[in-house]
């Protein structure tokens, strides 16, 4: 053992200099929040807890075409139809299963008539199993909750794509220069 070696182990250097770290950070306040009394709002565009759309007239947005269904990687959307008047499809039942969710966003993404949103409710829980199966009534009650007014149309408007001004070209491209051309003649 050599001399510094043997001086670091008798007088504990590297507990000394722990120590003075715990007492530079004793007196600051914490960065911890308390969850219950300190609330930090979710960010807009946040994927919470599930709701079926409506429109300006109050009827479901969802036809029953499955594709949020199709695309869920975790397979927890189950969607029953039923053919209606005019051989159109009904709805009959839409059941998400909240705790095999992954809240990725596909089903958002996939449907084509922006019927099922994720919200920017994080807050629930519960000891039951059956509070997590959300049935057609309960998202359509979550749409009312949480997306009521001009925050439902500003949900899609600004945070899911595609939206058709990002398939506009420009002069200089080679294929809608050929589409201008033929619109010309």
């Amino acid at each position: 053992m050599t001399s510094g070696k043997f001086l670091r182990t008798v007088f504990f250097v590297e507990i000394l200099k722990g120590l003075g770290v715990t007492f530079r950070t004793l007196f600051t306040p914490p960065v911890t929040r308390r969850y219950p009394k300190v609330k930090v709002p979710a960010k807009p565009g946040f994927r919470g807890l599930h709701a079926l759309a409506k429109n300006a007239d109050g009827k479901l947005k969802c036809v029953g075409c499955g594709l949020c269904g199709a695309y869920c990687p975790s397979k927890c959307i189950y969607i029953y139809t039923s053919e209606g008047e005019d051989h159109a499809k009904v709805v009959d039942r839409y059941e998400i299963d909240v705790l095999r969710c992954i809240f990725c966003g596909f089903c958002v993404e996939a449907c084509p008539f922006g019927a099922i949103t994720l919200s920017e409710h994080y807050e629930y829980s519960n000891s039951s199993r059956q509070y997590f199966y959300m049935t057609k009534d309960k998202l359509l009650e979550n749409w009312d909750k949480y997306f009521a007014g001009p925050k439902g149309e500003r949900y899609f408007r600004d945070f899911w794509q595609p939206k058709s001004g990002n398939f506009t070209g420009r002069e200089d491209q080679a294929m809608f220069s050929r589409v201008k051309l033929k619109e010309k003649k």
